[in-house]
């Protein structure tokens, strides 16, 4: 599946998105429920300066005494009294809403990185264990965007948002009750007009997920094209290209721009909108105010307290309206994440399969069929039988399935049809990690990680002992290479290796297949990419892990496969010879013949 080509198509089934992300908000939603019961104060106490208007207009400005009752007493306030405690409570207030705002802002940070790390790690889980097709398909930009990105929108913009989206709600709450206190006929008209200035939100639904879709595809081309750009330097470097990745990195920069603006645009103008409708209610409120102070029905007090909460309450209503918007593109992120999260490896074990301990007869190949895309295909018909301890070498021409043949075996891929065997049982009844630690693998271009040599060596075995540890690097001829180190074997090799030759990493490989001591060995190309000095070397380190196991060879060199037991010659995808070196030269017009000399000629 190729996830560029995703379109969050459950973006908009709120029930759906909730009860997916749930089981990871509930580990912490203890957390997130107080966040929220904070958030219900923090937002109520909005009103509380336009509440306080009234009492100081109608009492402090028009110089009256306040006279009310509470639990069977009396209470009596002069102006002057009233002066001092209205300002001083509206401090308070204000005071005891920056402590919640602390509160209820630290619990929302706490908890949406705990759920950022949380999808962020079951992701990479999940991305990790899929097929090898699944990485074919899919651009480390693409990936990195979907791991690094739609995490962080997924959880951030849901639980900040919704948080927002709870504390102006309560402001909101809050606000118009004091409107209702002040003048219900009032209050429904403010209120029928701010639903008014925020319908238009609504409309925008459909963009944001098209926009947000869009914006993840450019990303993640930027993604690759700076990786490949940095990674492939030399290259970029060597033949001149660097106004080539720079004209096409500003592409994808403008391509980016544009896509954003075409939402923002949109976005935009929400807010004069919202300003207009929101005048026109304020220049409505404005006269019915008007006759009912004329009238006697609202004090001056009243309507100064009603006006500030209606001008209190534009900001929450213009707020809500933004977070809803917001979170929108946090529910296109999120039904991405759960899109990769539904993906479900081609690769997959059966409910009871086997362990494999180890090769004890065989592998066979019977008809064995393959093919990457549908209806192309790679292998075609392969008949093959390798006993326990051969050495088979694998040749012919570049494109006729030699690799794609050995890659079956830890099953990278599975097979079309036919049949693939180790000692009689098909390699899917077996259980994919005993099958696995049973083959090692060198490639002609190995990966080493970040870090030291001997922590990329231990990875063939984390529990291998300090003997050998010591009889791998002994026998992958590294001895006199780590001793020219300055760390030796704990020197750190930077990324990918760079800092070594081919010959020392693919020894660095060899050792790590050593130490894994494996029963059946791959050698995929090892000394293809190599000049005759490190191939010699190599060789003699191969020669070493050869020993008493069963290789597959995989050879670009014919020089290199004359000991090998057998030759198995491969042509677009089919078996066309097989034999000892010596029989194979004897067949007249033979392909392994005609390459052989073709190789021999040209030395």
């Amino acid at each position: 599946m190729k996830l560029e080509d995703t379109t969050a198509q459950n973006a908009f089934k709120y029930s759906w998105l909730l009860k997916r992300m749930f089981p990871f908000i509930k580990p912490y939603l203890v957390r997130i429920i107080i966040g929220f019961l904070v958030a219900l104060p923090l937002g109520l106490l909005d009103g509380v300066t336009a509440f306080a208007l009234k009492p100081y207009m109608d009492y402090v400005i028009g110089g009256s005494e306040l006279n009310f009752s509470f639990g069977g007493f009396d209470f009596t306030f002069t102006n002057r009294q009233l002066a001092f405690i209205i300002p001083i409570g509206v401090v308070a207030f204000t005071a005891l809403q920056g402590v919640l705002y602390y509160i209820n802002q630290y619990i929302c940070v706490w908890t949406t990185e705990r759920i950022t790390n949380d999808i962020k790690i079951s992701l990479f889980t999940r991305m990790i264990g899929m097929d090898s097709k699944f990485f074919d398909d899919n651009s480390i930009g693409v990936l990195s965007v979907r791991y690094f990105q739609d995490p962080i929108n997924a959880s951030n913009q849901f639980v900040g948002q919704l948080k927002t989206i709870i504390t102006t709600a309560c402001s909101a709450i809050g606000l118009i009750a004091v409107m209702l206190y002040s003048s219900w006929e009032l209050a429904i008209i403010g209120v029928l007009v701010l639903l008014c200035a925020f319908l238009p939100a609504s409309l925008l639904r459909k963009r944001i997920k098209k926009a947000s879709n869009a914006n993840m595809v450019i990303f993640s081309k930027q993604g690759t094209h700076f990786i490949e750009s940095c990674s492939g330097n030399r290259t970029v470097t060597g033949y001149n290209l660097l106004k080539r990745q720079d004209d096409l990195y500003q592409k994808y920069i403008r391509e980016a721009f544009r896509v954003l603006m075409s939402l923002q645009k949109r976005q935009i103008w929400l807010s004069p909108l919202m300003h207009l409708i929101s005048s026109v209610g304020v220049a409505v409120i404005l006269g019915c105010g008007t006759f009912l102070i004329n009238r006697g029905t609202l004090t001056a007090g009243g309507f100064a307290s009603f006006l500030a909460s209606l001008l209190l309450l534009y900001k929450p209503i213009k707020s809500l309206s933004s977070s809803i918007t917001s979170i929108q593109g946090s529910f296109v992120a999120i039904s991405r994440v759960f899109e990769v999260f539904d993906l479900e490896s081609a690769i997959q074990e059966k409910p009871d399969a086997k362990t494999f301990d180890t090769l004890k007869s065989s592998i066979e190949f019977k008809d064995v069929t393959f093919e990457y895309d549908k209806d192309v295909e790679v292998l075609q018909n392969v008949n093959l039988k390798i006993a326990k301890n051969e050495k088979l070498a694998i040749v012919g021409n570049s494109g006729g399935g030699k690799s794609t043949l050995v890659n079956l075996l830890p099953r990278f891929y599975d097979i079309k049809s036919g049949s693939l065997t180790i000692d009689g049982t098909d390699v899917r009844d077996y259980t994919l990690s005993s099958l696995r630690n049973n083959i090692a693998i060198v490639f002609q271009d190995n990966y080493l990680f970040s870090g030291t040599i001997r922590g990329n060596i231990m990875m063939g075995n984390p529990d291998a002992t300090q003997e050998e540890l010591d009889l791998a690097v002994k026998s992958a001829y590294l001895t006199d290479t780590l001793a020219a180190m300055p760390d030796g074997i704990d020197t750190e090799i930077g990324e990918r290796g760079v800092t070594l030759s081919g010959g020392q990493r693919q020894r660095i490989a060899i050792a790590r297949a050593i130490l894994k001591n494996a029963p059946i060995i791959i050698l995929d190309e090892a000394t293809s990419a190599l000049d005759n000095e490190s191939e010699a070397a190599v060789q003699q380190a191969m020669d070493n892990l050869m020993k008493n196991r069963t290789v597959f060879i995989i050879a670009h060199r014919l020089s290199t496969i004359e000991n090998v037991d057998r030759i198995a010659v491969f042509n677009n995808g089919r078996l066309v010879e097989l034999g000892t070196h010596d029989e194979l030269m004897k067949i007249e017009n033979g392909q392994f013949k005609e390459l052989y000399n073709m190789q021999f000629h040209k030395q």
